[in-house]
């Protein structure tokens, strides 16, 4: 299904069951949607399930890119996130999910208000599909109460109903340049700000980015590239038993969805509790002075530009180790976070046709031996 355009694709991963045959009186009866496939049922490709888990752990990872082959599974994967998540709380009522307890983070709407009441509701996890014009990504007048009632309203746009969430942009090579520039602005200050048909309103949008996309159909931008806090590679599976597995996972998911999702719900609520078990005890993990001289030493071999990768490797670090339930960060941690959070800050040198992969194992082999 990865050669299918976004939104088509969204629907076809999803799908929509058959209604019931008997629908209420005088309705037609609405088609129910089918769960997503379990987060918990994927088979393989450990990194990018590791990535999406520390950016459900710790937001400031900054995002997830996620390339490779298409039918490997990235969309699956991103969106069978949305269903594995914990409920965030909210405040009731509010238009972009501010939360109650964090005051400073508040939109104008929630700080006019006296007392705030939460409530607990689904943490977004929002498309944006390629052809997805402006207006619909930033918010703009509704017109509807313009015509109706004669007032200037905004209307939120995609990147409200993201705050707090993901935000999900399948085959993001291939996003326009005024929609890229839009995103870097956003991702840059958590803010989004509108002017347009005399409205001007100012609002959060702080979002994790999840990117996905075949690179055989065209690169991204490096300021684009630059803002994902780590970048996976997916490759279809070569081994027969793992082709086999997925096969007989799937198969069994589109035959009976709903008996597949309650079979693994055990194991979706077993991430759920690791998931809230890691952010609980992230403030706990430690740093030490010798990793950190690590992580720069690695970015120093590697020649990266600025220090954006030793900060991604040191949150990513410490994300996957209150994941694993440990108290400090060590070279295991650094070892295993090295690649995805680096492989797309290199520079590119002509003379070495080298992956930047390979790279970065060589640098690692180098830095922490065999």
């Amino acid at each position: 299904m990865d050669g299918l355009p976004g939104e088509r694709r969204a629907a076809a991963e999803q799908g929509v069951s058959a209604p019931p045959a008997k629908a209420r009186a005088g309705r037609p009866s609405a088609p129910a949607t089918r769960a997503p496939y379990p987060f918990a049922a994927i088979v393989g490709q450990e990194e990018m399930l590791r990535a999406l888990l520390i950016a459900a752990v710790d937001p400031s990872v900054g995002g997830v890119l996620v390339l490779g082959d298409r039918g490997t599974g990235k969309s699956t994967a991103v969106r069978a996130l949305a269903a594995l998540l914990p409920p965030m709380k909210a405040v009731e009522g509010c238009r972009f999910g501010c939360d109650p307890g964090d005051a400073a983070s508040l939109c104008a709407d929630c700080r006019a208000r006296g007392r705030l009441r939460a409530t607990e509701v689904p943490v977004p996890v929002v498309d944006l599909p390629l052809g997805a014009t402006e207006d619909r990504v930033a918010g703009a007048l509704d017109i509807e109460r313009a015509l109706a009632e004669g007032v200037k309203a905004f209307e939120p746009g995609l990147l409200a109903r993201a705050h707090r969430g993901f935000l999900y942009i399948d085959e993001v090579n291939l996003l326009e340049d005024h929609l890229v520039d839009l995103l870097l602005d956003v991702a840059a200050s958590g803010e989004n700000l509108v002017e347009r048909e005399g409205i001007s309103i100012r609002h959060p949008a702080r979002f994790v980015l999840v990117g996905s996309g075949n690179p055989e159909e065209g690169e991204l931008r490096p300021q684009l590239l630059d803002r994902f806090g780590l970048c996976v590679e997916v490759r279809t599976p070569g081994d027969v038993p793992t082709r086999i597995e997925v096969i007989r996972r799937r198969d069994a998911y589109e035959r009976d969805h709903a008996a597949f999702c309650e079979a693994w719900e055990k194991e979706q609520a077993k991430l759920r509790r690791r998931i809230l078990a890691a952010r609980a005890h992230l403030s706990q993990v430690s740093v030490p002075d010798a990793a950190l001289e690590r992580a720069a030493t690695l970015c120093l071999a590697l020649g990266t530009d600025g220090l954006r990768g030793e900060l991604t490797l040191i949150r990513t670090a410490r994300a996957l180790a209150a994941l694993e339930g440990r108290d400090t960060v060590g070279d295991a941690e650094l070892r295993a976070v090295a690649s995805p959070a680096l492989r797309h800050r290199l520079r590119r040198n002509p003379l070495d046709e080298t992956s930047s992969s390979t790279r970065v194992e060589r640098a690692v082999t180098e830095l922490f031996g065999p």
